[in-house]
């Protein structure tokens, strides 16, 4: 049986860093991270639960090869208890009549969750532990976190990535965006989220000391570490996928991305034109629309509502406009399905979804993975919460793979030029990580 304990943390943010690099012994670990969102008053900072929240040490992993839904289901089923874990995009041909065929050098699975033997709950000042007690007594856990608060963490060091390469050149992103746009013109889609990799082969880095950079540089309220054996995620998302409290189901897309400007009145007047733009509004609303139809297939009738439309927000690096989408799960619906049925999320396919997903395979030169899934967990009494894997470094130090992707949304009013700039401000932050600049 699980029981918990409660303590003060006086300096948090250190303790998140001992947290991290505690966790290195550990072959899964999962550390979810909000970044104060929670203090700001915002309806992004509404949902969010926790400050931080970690799954570590696997008891048991859910990893299927095939029937991956129907899997976790039966296995938060039988096993009423805390889950971390992830959904990758390519669950799509599960799901659908859709295949992946483009190159993959990461080789992650496409579904992996795990209970774990620890969870760490921190919020604010107040950590709570929830362990199990036939494994620990409540002296050990005291012991344990005097232990973590008193580690000493490693001096930053820099990440230098030597090289890294392009997947396809500027020329042929802008001729894949112009035949994207001919499709558009002809009717088959009214948008789709292209996305081009980054890559570095024969490369070496330590993943906690770059995410630590990476958290430092851009700080975002759905920040992930996660490791699965020799396979790393470190994420810097701005985005939630979807969440579940009680009945209630929580969606909140983004679509429209400005950098930022060089001073206070500048940064001000780049929020207002990206709140009036047209092409942007478009971009939101289509999502929106997309959302508020996969949400329907599984809410109670008539519960699907729109609480916020192209909303403006502001991270280090872009403002972002996120609208929010709720719903009440209907009582006959498993929310393994409510997942199921929103799965990939519509900010990262187009609409219509299916016809978007297709012309992704096609003119796309990299099998996604776990770019553009979904990093969360679930809770012993069925809620959830899970990110949108995006602006995200992926690593596999098996083979010794680093990769990330970036892209955006195309629309008729998409001008090829733009949105390759548009590509470039969300890679800025990564590639300052990884070339230590």
């Amino acid at each position: 049986m699980r029981k918990k304990l409660t303590f003060h943390i006086s300096n948090p943010q250190k303790f998140k860093e001992q947290l991290l690099f505690w966790s290195k012994k550990f072959q899964y670990v999962s550390i979810l991270d909000s970044h104060e969102v929670n203090r700001k008053e915002n309806s992004m900072a509404e949902y969010n639960t926790y400050e931080l929240i970690a799954g570590i040490d696997a008891l048991q992993i859910i990893e299927p090869k095939q029937d991956f839904f129907c899997y976790l289901s039966e296995g938060v089923n039988q096993i009423k208890d805390w889950w971390f874990g992830y959904l990758a995009y390519d669950l799509k041909n599960e799901i659908e009549d859709l295949k992946s065929e483009n190159e993959d050098e990461l080789n992650f699975p496409e579904m992996n969750f795990f209970r774990p033997r620890w969870v760490f709950i921190l919020d604010i000042d107040t950590l709570i532990v929830d362990y199990f007690e036939e494994e620990f007594s409540g002296d050990e856990i005291y012991a344990l976190v005097e232990k973590l608060q008193n580690l000493s963490v490693p001096k930053e060091k820099a990440v230098h990535v030597k090289q890294i390469k392009s997947r396809i050149s500027r020329n042929e992103y802008i001729n894949s965006i112009n035949q994207l746009k001919d499709h558009i013109r002809k009717g088959d889609i009214y948008e789709v989220n292209f996305c081009q990799e980054f890559y570095a082969d024969d490369c070496y880095i330590k993943p906690r000391q770059t995410y630590r950079k990476l958290m430092k540089v851009s700080p975002t309220p759905y920040s992930c570490f996660y490791r699965m054996g020799e396979q790393y995620l470190l994420s810097a998302s701005p985005e939630r996928f979807m969440k579940k409290v009680g009945s209630k189901i929580i969606s909140q897309p983004i679509k429209g991305t400005a950098k930022r400007g060089l001073n206070q009145e500048e940064d001000k007047q780049i929020k207002q034109s990206l709140l009036n733009d047209p092409k942007e509004r478009a971009e939101n609303i289509m999502i929106v629309d997309l959302v508020r139809n996969d949400l329907s297939r599984t809410a109670a009738k008539g519960s699907v509502i729109v609480e916020e439309l192209c909303g403006i927000y502001t991270f280090p690096q872009v403002h972002q406009m996120i609208s929010t989408v709720v719903s009440e799960l209907s009582d006959e619906v498993h929310f393994i399905e409510a997942i199921r049925q929103c799965f990939p999320m519509g900010s990262m396919t187009g609409a219509p979804k299916v016809r978007a997903m297709k012309l992704i395979e096609k003119y796309e030169s990299t099998k996604r993975g776990l770019f553009s899934g979904a990093v969360g967990y679930i809770t012993p009494e069925g809620d959830f919460d899970f990110n949108v894997v995006i602006r995200s470094i992926l690593y596999n130090a098996r083979n010794h793979y680093l990769s990330f992707m970036v892209g955006g949304a195309i629309t008729m009013q998409a001008q090829a030029e733009k949105e390759y700039e548009e590509c470039m401000l969300k890679a800025k932050a990564i590639m300052r990580v990884l070339k230590n600049e």
